[in-house]
């Protein structure tokens, strides 16, 4: 093997035999997962695991300044630099290593701060190697490069016929350590500044020399340069976070080190910027099959001419390797991650509907196949062939039109099917439940009014709100007042349902005490059109608090609360949805009874993955016979301890519903988040029992479905409603070859309800080139779609496998991807060089960031219901919703011009780019974090806060104060403009410098080393990188 790489002491114990090594030919090894699949349990594969542990950071001692609150903690000691004080404070972390150790775990280090560094690690010290990016150009001789600053890399772009890659290259000099020594850690190399000659044939690797840290120099109070995570720092200059990956030799005192400069490594803010330069606010036409549509991080329109949008459906790669021996080659998943119902802007040409009467919709005779684009008219145009299965079909008499001079039917253009991506039909009766015309849907709101809910104000909350969404039900644009039928029903250890008939001068209350057999004790009057019952429900909402405000239940059921909503949708012969707002676990004698097993001992052992199954098989149960009868479930849970989310969340996530969590709910801190939620909720356009059939054309089809779904059978995603935010990844596999002239097309069909009670079936197509180059296939690649598969597919993966194999398969595929580009496509070059295609450079970032995420870690200081919770959220989202969770925007704010709309450009998401006199607002998609640097500037805090300065600033504020001046008003409309973006409302969370709660806001600076353990992103690419080494030799 060769001994040139990344390397020194890596931040995880070597691979095992049999974390991957390719065949010759980089074909499918025996014994290697297949991409994309979980289901390989063979005990060779070692499996990989960050090791994370959470502890308690010994913050130091409050400083008084000014006068703040009483709430408010100060954590203000200048010399702390959020950890302990000395490395004799740093307890030992691991337990005594095992027989063996997989590729991603820490064996002990009890006398690891001060123990010599290993053979490996010398060399590092003394001869730290440049590691450099570099533009690849045919010539392999260097040619010297002039001095350039350094800075984010730029799009680098390689000469036909090679494609755009990027490489990192280190010194010859360091060999890397012995596959054996499972004490070894990793220290990242230093990186030299990015050569920017962009095209310049043999421009060459710069070799600048970069800034020494040297031993004796202090680090300043505050927020220093992260060494730990981008270079070793001296002994004394910073001790890492207990419960962190030690930094290995990083600690010693020695010779001087070359410090790594991050700017030289690929930054997805950078790809995202360049994106945006190049596209934004430009027309984005689909006429071109297999063209790379724009990132979802940049604004454009979209006009859809034959292909549908890429808000509708976007691809891991839009080039399909050409045979499966070249997808088995190449490892990149072959998914596409498609939301029917996504939302457009108001500029962009919304979905026409196509009615053919009585005949219905025209599809192939063989396949079935919808009318669509990829539909060839012959013989005059009496006769059509099928894109997808080449089936040649009469055409139907009344739909015979003549063709021009090139082939086209004269109407193209004035016929959706024929001319966009994306239409819909007006579906017969055949389509239709029993062949009847469907009733329209009905929402059924289901309100726990046990103690805790009525003591707290939440019932008297929902109860005051629901007088004013219900205003705002959904409806077709033609429509003036929504058909949707309202219903209502209260329950704790018994339901009570109400008649709130529109002829009634008071509400009546019906009582089911029977709760193991639920039946629903009245149909006329439960569901009431709510214009016309207006008075009734009025009334019956502002009873409802009064009704129960005596009552000490505190025990709720759960099971029998679902069942009797879809009971009440099935007797009224509809659709709908349930709003159920839950507080606590269902203890009460009843079907789907929970008991509490949030058993922190089962984290990361076999039974872990038990944890986020259901405890009964009720809930599954459940679930399908939901999905029979069109009754979604939304699930609005206020939990102050364990609720089992694994359970309770099952009918949710397989009805297409939607759950939301607000731990500790306080009605005057956390209500503005709350009903933001439940007005968005309501107001959502979606179609309701739906059916999705995915057809391609021949040699591949679909093999798995991923997302909030229920699978009948293997080609038949069931869904009893479907919204604007859900998707449904779908992988696919060859069958036979697939013929480059032709392509790989996809029809996706939606079959369902209207809001107006009108079945239908919504229409997407899209084409996708096919080649025999691998270089096609790695240029064509979206990371952003690859990232949304990968996290689907390991979020499902834990149901059956251990943490550790999951993250084995996640890392051996990463390395897998781009060894195969590395063998095939790149430019020669040193082996010790990590060459990244330049559509995936960003790759290693976010699949670091998947493994650190709560679900992945492991570590028993994160709820299981956190971790349940947020798998389940993450299995029904579109690709923007996973990038910004796994990459989240962090902007800063102190230096944005209050005088403009112009939004801050966002900085890379690591403690290096904070600043102690900066103010920086970081959002995911889930929750917005303000946080304020210890120095930042009074007037800024004035404006802000209106408070006279930052030890006067509560963290206790959710919602930012409206105070009349530009930099405030800025601020809000930034905050407002990120929520619009996000299907969940984002509480904020104000964090100031040193205080505890940073620990959260810290999690999510996914660049540096996580605060449970997981690896930085230099450390991760280190790891990669030798992986790759090792499947090359």
């Amino acid at each position: 093997m060769n001994q040139q790489g990344y390397v020194a002491t890596p931040p995880y114990s070597q691979p095992q035999p049999g974390m991957g090594g390719f065949s010759t030919g980089f074909g499918q090894p025996t014994s290697s997962p297949l991409f994309g699949h979980y289901g390989d349990t063979n005990p060779s594969c070692s499996s990989p695991q960050s090791a994370m542990l959470k502890t308690n950071v010994p913050f130091g001692s409050p400083a008084a300044v000014g006068s703040p609150p009483p709430s408010i903690h100060q954590y203000n000691q200048p010399s702390l630099q959020n950890g302990p004080s000395s490395t004799a404070q740093q307890s030992h972390r691991f337990p005594a290593p095992p027989p063996s150790y997989s590729p991603y775990s820490h064996p002990s280090q009890p006398s690891y701060p001060n123990s010599p560094p290993s053979s490996s690690a010398v060399p590092l010290a003394n001869q730290l190697g440049n590691m450099q990016i570099n533009n690849y150009g045919p010539s392999s001789t260097p040619n010297p490069a002039p001095s350039m600053p350094s800075g984010p890399p730029p799009s680098l772009q390689c000469p036909p016929p090679q494609p755009q890659q990027m490489a990192l290259s280190t010194g010859p000099q360091i060999p890397p350590p012995p596959a054996n020594n499972l004490n070894s850690h990793c220290s990242p190399p230093a990186f030299s500044p990015v050569a920017r000659q962009e095209g310049i044939p043999g421009s060459s690797p710069l070799n600048t020399s970069l800034p020494q840290q040297l031993p004796s120099q202090p680090s300043s109070p505050g927020f220093p340069p992260q060494y730990g995570n981008y270079g070793p720092p001296m002994a004394g200059a910073q001790h890492p976070y207990p419960g962190g990956l030690p930094s290995g030799p990083a600690q010693l005192a020695g010779p001087q080190q070359k410090k790594l400069n991050p700017d030289s490594i690929p930054s997805p803010i950078q790809v995202i910027e360049n994106d945006k330069i190049s596209r934004d606010g430009q027309v984005y036409v689909t006429n071109i099959r297999g063209q790379v549509p724009p990132l979802v991080t940049t604004d454009c329109v979209v006009q859809d001419q034959g292909n549908a949008s890429p808000r509708y459906i976007r691809c891991t790669t839009y080039c399909f390797p050409s045979s499966s021996d070249m997808a088995k080659q190449a490892q990149i998943p072959l998914a596409a991650v498609i939301k029917p119902f996504a939302n457009i802007l108001p500029n962009e040409t919304p979905i026409y509907v196509v009615n053919h009467g009585e005949t219905g919709p025209i599809r192939c005779n063989r396949c079935k196949a919808y009318m669509c684009p990829f539909m060839q008219f012959i013989e005059g145009g009496r006769k059509y062939q099928c894109g997808f299965c080449s089936c040649v079909n009469d055409v139907p008499p009344f739909y015979f039109q003549h063709l021009d001079h090139i082939g086209r039917r004269i109407d193209h253009y004035e016929r959706p099917e024929l001319s966009l991506g994306s239409y819909e039909y007006v579906a017969t009766l055949d389509y239709c439940r029993n062949n009847k015309q469907p009733q329209p849907p009905a929402y059924i709101f289901m309100i726990d009014v046990s103690y805790n809910n009525l003591k707290s104000g939440l019932v008297k909350l929902i109860c005051e709100e629901l007088k004013i969404v219900l205003d705002r039900l959904p409806r077709e644009e033609q429509e003036e007042i929504s058909p949707i039928r309202v219903g209502f029903v209260t329950y704790n250890k018994v339901l009570h349902f109400f008649n709130v008939k529109s002829n009634l001068a008071q509400p009546q209350m019906m009582v089911v005490t029977d709760v193991s057999e639920v039946f629903v004790p009245l149909l006329d009057g439960f569901l009431v059109n709510f214009q016309e019952s207006r008075a009734v429900i009025h009334n019956l909402l502002d009873q409802i608090p009064e009704m129960f405000a005596d009552t000490n239940e505190s025990e709720t059921v759960f099971a029998p609360v679902i069942q009797a909503g879809m009971e009440a949708l099935k007797a009224a012969e509809c659709a709908g949805k349930l709003f159920i707002f839950h507080s606590s676990l269902p203890t009460a004698e009843a079907p789907g009874k929970l008991k509490s097993r949030d058993d922190r001992k089962l984290v990361n052992t076999e039974k872990e993955k038990t944890l986020f199954q259901p405890q009964t098989n009720i809930y599954e149960t459940l679930a399908r016979d939901c999905v029979a009868n069109g009754c979604c479930v939304d699930l609005f849970l206020f939990p102050n301890q364990y609720v089992d989310v694994a359970s309770m969340g099952l009918v949710t996530m397989h009805t297409g519903g939607t759950l939301y969590k607000y731990n500790n709910f306080q009605v005057h801190s956390d209500s503005h988040q709350f009903l933001n939620d439940l007005r968005k909720d309501i107001e959502k356009k979606m179609g309701f029992d739906a059916i999705m059939r995915v057809r391609t054309s021949t040699g591949f089809r679909a093999t798995d479905f991923l997302g909030g779904i229920y699978l009948n059978n293997t080609t038949d995603v069931e869904m009893a409603a479907i919204d604007c935010d859900k998707a449904v990844t779908v992988e696919f596999k060859h069958d036979d070859k697939l013929n480059e002239d032709s392509g790989a097309l996809i029809q996706c069909a939606v079959l369902y309800t209207s809001m107006s009670g009108q079945r239908r079936l919504r229409i997407h197509n899209i084409g996708l080139n096919c080649s025999s180059q691998l270089a096609d296939v790695y240029k064509s690649s979206e990371t952003d779609a690859l990232i949304n598969f990968f996290v689907k597919s390991a979020y499902k993966a834990i149901l059956t496998q251990p943490l550790k194999t999951v993250h084995e398969i996640l890392v051996n595929q990463t390395a897998r991807m781009l060894a195969c580009y590395r063998k095939n496509c790149a430019s020669p070059s040193a082996v010790s060089q990590l060459i990244l295609p330049d559509a995936m450079k960003v790759l290693p970032v976010y699949m670091n960031s998947l493994l650190k995420s709560c679900v992945l870690v492991g570590k028993p200081e994160i709820s299981m219901d956190e971790r349940a919770f947020h798998r389940q959220l993450v299995m029904s989202m579109d690709v923007a919703a996973t990038q910004l969770l796994f990459y989240p925007q962090l902007l800063p704010i102190h230096s944005m011009d209050a005088s403009n709309d112009v939004f801050p450009t966002a900085v890379r998401c690591s403690e290096e780019r904070l600043s102690e006199g900066g103010l920086f607002l970081l959002a995911n998609g889930l929750h917005v974090f303000l946080w304020l640097g210890i120095s930042a500037a009074p007037e800024l805090i004035q404006g802000i806060f209106n408070v006279p300065s930052f030890a006067h600033v509560s963290t206790e504020v959710t919602r930012l104060p409206e105070v009349k001046n530009p930099y405030s008003t800025k601020l809000r409309s930034i905050i407002n403009h990120l929520q619009s973006k996000t299907s969940y409302s984002m509480k904020i969370l104000i964090v100031k410098q040193r205080e505890q709660a940073e620990m959260a806001f810290r999690q999510l600076l996914v660049e540096d080393k996580s605060v449970y353990g997981g690896a930085s992103y230099v450390d991760f690419l280190c790891c990669v990188h030798k992986e790759i080494c090792q499947l090359l030799n």
